[in-house]
Parts: structure tokens; sequence; C-alpha cells
């Protein structure tokens, strides 16, 4: 077993990460929740009600692919069948790859990679332009990929999740 350390996070701190992570991913996580972290060499994984749904990557607040509350309301990139190998090793999105694009977005953004066949969350990554720019793109990158499905932090929660 990989050396970890879980313990509750305080109140008000637990407080603080919530709002943070509202505000970045413009969803409602309940104020009130019990907020568990885990420290690990992966980085710190968050715990709410259980479930591994927020990670830290370089000072920053992130959600994992599990956070199904960020999966369903996140903007989405949806990739050809092809990108997708090169996702899943943390490749950054090319417009060529990308087939279609939900919701309205802003350079910043966080937004969720689909692929088009069936719908599957393949990473969490970083707009580069706003949806008008991104939408008209033929070329170049349009989403960095901040996190993937097969990363260290998504090895590590799917431990956590069973």
């Amino acid at each position: 077993m990989p050396t970890q350390r879980r313990f509750p996070l305080k109140a008000k701190e637990a407080k603080q990460l919530i709002e943070q992570a509202n505000q970045t991913l413009k969803i409602s996580i309940e104020k009130d929740s019990q907020v568990e972290v885990v420290e690990s060499e992966v980085g710190e994984i968050y715990l709410i009600a259980g479930k591994p749904i927020l990670f830290k990557s370089a000072n920053r607040i992130l959600p994992t692919l599990l956070f199904s509350e960020f999966t369903t309301k996140a903007p989405k990139a949806v990739v050809d069948m092809g990108a997708i190998p090169y996702v899943c090793k943390g490749a950054t999105v090319m417009a060529p790859g990308i087939v279609r694009y939900e919701g309205a977005f802003a350079a910043g953004d966080l937004m969720l990679v689909v692929d088009m066949k069936h719908g599957k969350a393949l990473a969490v990554g970083e707009v580069l332009m706003d949806s008008a720019a991104a939408r008209a793109s033929k070329k170049g990158p349009v989403v960095k990929t901040l996190h993937y499905v097969s990363d260290k932090v998504w090895d590590y929660i799917k431990t956590l999740a069973e």
C-alpha cells in the first residue's frame, strides 16, 4: 500500500476549500460538507462525503474525473476517436481532434474532454481561448490537459474509490 496520511480538514479550512472550489468550478458543494484530505505521493486528494472529488495541483484546486457534479455541468470538448490515445497520455487537445463543443466557456475556464462515441470523461483541462475563438479555430492547441485517465492522480483515486 502506498504511503498516505488521511485526516479530516478543520472546519475553517474545509469552508475555504469548498468556497474556492465552488468559485473555480462554478458549482455548489454544500458548505458544511465533511472534508477529508489524503496526503500521498501524488499530492493532496480531497474527499467530500467520502468521495475523492478534488485534488491540489501546483497550488490549484482541480476536480477529479470522478466528480460527477462537475463532469455533468462543465463545458465539454468532444474529441474524435483518433485523439483518445493522445488525450489519455496527457497531450494538449488540438483543434483538429475536436468534433464539437458543449456549453459556453472563456479562456482559463476548466473544461471536460469526452470521447464522441460514449461521452466518457477522458480529461480535465484549461481552455486556452473563449467559446467563439475555439469554435472558429481549425488548428492549434485548444485545451491544456491538467488531469486525465491513467495519470498518477487517476490511478491513486481509483484505489480510494473502491
